[in-house]
């Protein structure tokens, strides 16, 4: 295949994956298509890993949008440099909750073609570290969340103390003069 007709068919490839068309998907990787970029846990590096990869992804995001920003291509390599534009809305990805928040990410994919497919996907992009940052802020939210409960379950507790010791007849009771946890 000419450098072109692999840039389209590295174009087209990226279309695919926004409509999630795993069918077609399928038929433009090639039998060994190996993926370097591993983002879910557990998917393998091969065909069917990365067809649930591309499934989780849309059943996590929606208003997907792939924008090609600079191509190029050399003998049997095309890197595509794009932006990915997405709304996290209906899934949880990489234990992130949705945000409902349309988010912009960086990536830039290096692709080789074999016998008019593709054969193996190398990518680096913004994606994680921003799902971690958000991950990073919902795991603070939520333990400001549990801090503040605890607080008003103390304040609580305190206040449902007696202020003196009572006095019962045939019992001898002491407050403790030390407090727990020091």
């Amino acid at each position: 295949m000419s450098v072109e007709e692999n840039k389209a068919l590295v174009r087209r490839f990226f279309e695919t994956r926004v409509k999630t068309d795993l069918d077609a998907l399928d038929k433009m990787l090639a039998p060994n298509f190996v993926s370097h970029t591993r983002v879910l846990p557990g998917h393998k590096p091969d065909r069917e890993g990365y067809k649930r990869t591309i499934a989780k992804y849309a059943a996590t995001f929606s208003d997907r949008r792939f924008i090609v920003e600079e191509q190029v291509a050399e003998a049997d390599k095309v890197v595509t440099r794009f932006s990915v534009h997405v709304t996290h809305d209906r899934g949880v990805f990489l234990g992130v909750a949705p945000t409902g928040r349309e988010t912009t990410y960086k990536t830039i994919f290096i692709h080789r073609i074999e016998g008019g497919k593709i054969a193996e996907e190398r990518s680096l992009g913004t994606v994680v570290p921003r799902i971690m940052g958000q991950r990073l802020e919902q795991e603070e939210r939520e333990r400001e969340r549990i801090e503040q409960e605890l607080s008003v379950a103390r304040r609580i507790q305190q206040a449902s103390l007696p202020e003196e010791v009572p006095k019962l007849e045939g019992w001898q009771i002491t407050p403790s003069t030390s407090q727990p946890g020091r």
